[in-house]
C-alpha cells in the first residue's frame, strides 16, 4: 500500500551560507564591561596592597636612620625586587589603561552632563537622598592623573635621585645607600613638602571611594555587610594617606 506524502510536511531546508555573511568575533571577559571592572578592581586592590607594604617600610624611618637604611638595603640587593617592580609596573599600567576607557566610555555614551550635577557631587541622589556618588567617585580621573605625575616625580627624587653612600655606623651598614639622608634633603623643602602633602591626600582621596568601588566590581556587596565594609575601607583610606603625609611634616617641623 502507497503512503501518500503529506504536502504540509516538508524538510527543513537551511539558508545557504555566502561569502558575505561576517564572521563570527569571539570576545574575551575582559574585553566586556564587566570584565574590564573587575580587571580594575584587582589591579587597585594590589596597587593597594603595595601601599600598604611601601608606608610599613617608610615609617622605619621614625626608629632612626639606621633601620630605614637597612631596610632600603634589604629591598636594594633583594634578587626579587626587579621583577617585583616590573610585575608592579605591568599592574600599574594596566590599572590606568583600564580606568581611562572606561571614562571614555561612559563620556562618550552620555556626552550631556547631569542635571544639578553639583547635588550629586556632594552624595545626594535625584530624590535628595543619600548616594553613594559623591565628589571622591566624581573626580576619580582627575585624583588618578595626579597620582601618576606625583609617581614620576617621587621615583626621579628617591629611585633615581642622588646615591648618598651611609658613612656613619650609626646610619647602617658603610657604604649602603644613605636613603635617611635624601628624605632629610627633600623634607626640609617647603615647597616639596606642600607638594608632596597635596598628592598624599589626593592618594587618599582617591582611595576613599576606589577600594570600596573594587569590592562593589568583585561582588563584595551585600546589605547586610556593605556598611561595615565601607566604614572599613574609608578608614584604611585615611590612615594611608595619615601614614604617609606624618613623614614629610615630622622631618619639616621636629627633624629639619
Amino acid at each position: 500500500m502507497a503512503v501518500r506524502k503529506s504536502p504540509y510536511l516538508s524538510s527543513p531546508t537551511l539558508a545557504p551560507e555566502t561569502s558575505d555573511s561576517p564572521p563570527i568575533r569571539r570576545h574575551s571577559y575582559f574585553t566586556s564591561s564587566v570584565g574590564k571592572k573587575v580587571l580594575m578592581a584587582i589591579t587597585g586592590l594590589c596597587l593597594v596592597g603595595f601601599l600598604i607594604f611601601h608606608l610599613i617600610g617608610n615609617l622605619l624611618l621614625f626608629f632612626g636612620p639606621a633601620s630605614l637604611n637597612e631596610y632600603s638595603n634589604w629591598l636594594i640587593v633583594n634578587p626579587l625586587i626587579v621583577p617585583a617592580e616590573i610585575g608592579l609596573l605591568a599592574i600599574f599600567v594596566v590599572h590606568v589603561a583600564e580606568a581611562v576607557t572606561n571614562w571614555l566610555t561612559n563620556r562618550s555614551a552620555r556626552p550631556v552632563p547631569y542635571y544639578n550635577s553639583a547635588r550629586r557631587l556632594f552624595g545626594y541622589g535625584w530624590a535628595g537622598k543619600p548616594s553613594r556618588k559623591g565628589i571622591a567617585s566624581s573626580t576619580m580621573i582627575v585624583t588618578g592623573l595626579v597620582i601618576v605625575v606625583f609617581l614620576i616625580v617621587h621615583l626621579l627624587q628617591f629611585k633615581f635621585g642622588p646615591d648618598y653612600p651611609v658613612t656613619s655606623p650609626a646610619f647602617g651598614t658603610p657604604g649602603i645607600r644613605d636613603l635617611y639622608r635624601l628624605d632629610v634633603e627633600n623634607f626640609t623643602n617647603s615647597a616639596i613638602v606642600v607638594f608632596y602633602v597635596f598628592c598624599l591626600a589626593l592618594i587618599g582621596f582617591h582611595l576613599w571611594h576606589g577600594i570600596t568601588s573594587a569590592l562593589n566590581s568583585l561582588g563584595l556587596d551585600h546589605p547586610r555587610y556593605t556598611p561595615t565594609l565601607l566604614q572599613i575601607s574609608r578608614v584604611a583610606a585615611v590612615l594611608i594617606a595619615a601614614g604617609f603625609i606624618a613623614i614629610p611634616l615630622w622631618i619639616y617641623f621636629v627633624r629639619g
